[in-house]
């Protein structure tokens, strides 16, 4: 989901600076020589309705079955199966719906309910103070903000989902380019943990911000690569709190904790004269009062004592190969989930290579993984020394 942010002329905004005519030139260059993705409807002069569609099938041939089957297996499933709603009412508000049914046939598990993954109305008062409202993005850590649609490895590490929301919450957001766009700051407010669970229901706090040094990153969401149509460097940092999310000794009620989260993050990508060069890394931090290792409730994660880590490079061919353009990818992560007992830390050594037959709307990924346990857990093979390897193709229309 990249959230569409580039800007416009609004009755109560001041005339498009620089940067924003720069920005909506950057676009243009990021889809030159691609199909132009969606379907869109014209209602009047303001107002109109774009429709897309999006598909990653992928085949996964994996070293175990599930957590108590250690035999090897292949699985073919969709990754992500999405239909997006997108458009605008009037200059000033826009609005973004889409319905997903992911992991179609993963493990066996066919029919998947659809539902919306997003539904959100934007609000571009000026370009230094715009409003997201609904269920969207949380705005912590760059990887999740980064669109699985357009990465530079095949999927996102599970260190970048934060332990409650996930991926999305509901809330509202105030975001915002400053400095000619070099200056981003976003503020979201959501719901964060709810339920039974939780000691005190407050909201969700996460604040961002990022400084680009070379050409702004003007979006609420970023790109794993922009294929090398933009010189970037980006360095990014961002906190995310909710007091009393649980108790550490659930049975009697008792030491209310807090969770606190933090990381720090940097991108950049080159086009250079011999190909395209991609780097990106990030450190995160989340931390529950240690509540996870005492008496906590059932359905705490066990990722609320995660420190974490990852580094990602790329390199894309100048020329193309065949029909279509190459990129070769490499990453690295290193997970400490701070667990009394040893069990889930871990280091990943990943690679692959993507071929963009027609940008990111028609590609095809190819990505090795080893995943080394530094104690593995014997009730689960899940848990243990495995590898994967993937093959993925992504549509988007």
């Amino acid at each position: 989901m990249n959230i569409p942010s580039t800007p416009k002329p609004v009755s109560n905004a001041v005339p498009l600076p620089q940067w924003a005519v720069k920005a909506c030139v950057l676009g243009a260059m990021a889809w030159a020589g691609t199909a132009q993705a969606g379907v869109t409807i014209n209602v009047d002069d303001q107002r109109y309705l774009t429709l897309d569609y999006s598909l990653q099938a992928w085949a996964q041939a994996s070293s175990y079955t599930s957590a108590t089957d250690g035999g090897s297996s292949t699985d073919f499933f969709l990754r992500r199966n999405r239909l997006t709603f997108s458009g605008q009412y009037n200059d000033l508000i826009g609005f973004y719906a889409q319905l997903e049914a992911g992991n179609e046939g993963k493990d066996g598990d066919n029919d998947k309910s659809v539902y919306y993954r997003d539904a959100y109305v934007t609000i571009d008062y000026a370009d230094g103070a715009r409003f997201i409202l609904g269920r969207f993005k949380n705005t912590f850590s760059r990887e999740n903000l980064e669109g699985c649609l357009e990465p530079l490895t095949l999927d996102r590490s599970l260190m970048s989902y934060t332990p409650f929301g996930g991926t999305r919450d509901d809330g509202i957001a105030i975001w915002g380019n400053l400095a000619d766009a070099a200056l981003q700051y976003r503020v979201m407010v959501a719901d964060g943990r709810e339920g039974d669970e939780v000691a005190k229901k407050s909201p969700r706090v996460t604040a961002r911000v990022h400084w680009s040094a070379l050409d702004p990153e003007f979006d609420y969401g970023y790109r794993g690569t922009y294929l090398g149509t933009r010189k970037i460097l980006t360095i990014g940092a961002a906190y995310d709190y909710q007091p009393d999310v649980a108790y550490a000794n659930y049975a009697t009620r008792s030491d209310a904790k807090d969770y606190k989260a933090w990381t720090v993050d940097g991108f950049f990508e080159y086009p250079f004269g011999f190909g395209t060069v991609t780097l990106s890394s990030a450190y995160l931090h989340y931390g529950v009062g240690d509540a996870i290792n005492q008496a906590p409730d059932a359905n705490l994660p066990s990722n609320t004592e995660l420190h974490a880590s990852y580094v990602k490079g790329g390199y894309l061919f100048p020329q193309k190969i065949g029909i279509g353009r190459l990129q070769v990818f490499a990453r690295h992560d290193r997970s400490d989930y701070n667990l009394n007992s040893g069990y889930l830390d871990n280091q990943l050594n990943g690679g692959g290579l993507n071929y963009y037959i027609d940008g990111q709307q028609l590609k095809l990924t190819l990505e090795y993984d080893d995943v080394d346990y530094h104690r593995a857990d014997p009730s689960s093979q899940a848990a243990q020394d495995n590898w994967q390897l993937t093959l993925g193709f992504q549509l988007i229309l």
